[in-house]
């Protein structure tokens, strides 16, 4: 396993990092690698755009229409 040294980190996020860690009951040498592994091997989030476009196409739009209970427009403030 490889070391990582990092310099001129800001106190305050010193003491956030070593806070987090005693919350999580780990130091903040573990606290740091799991930092790291959750920010850079989880996979990407997907944009709303390719995770809408890779829902199959089933069903009719008619199947998703609201039934209309009455003509005038309903008062959603009143």
């Amino acid at each position: 396993m490889a070391d990582l040294l990092v310099r001129g980190v800001d106190e305050a996020l010193v003491q956030a990092l070593k806070q987090r860690a005693g919350t999580h009951g780990r130091s903040a040498e573990a606290e740091h690698r799991a930092i790291l592994a959750a920010a850079l091997l989880t996979p990407p989030r997907r944009k709303l755009s390719e995770l809408l476009a890779s829902m199959p196409d089933v069903g009719r739009d008619a199947d998703f229409r609201r039934p209309v209970e009455r003509a005038e427009a309903a008062d959603v403030f009143g």
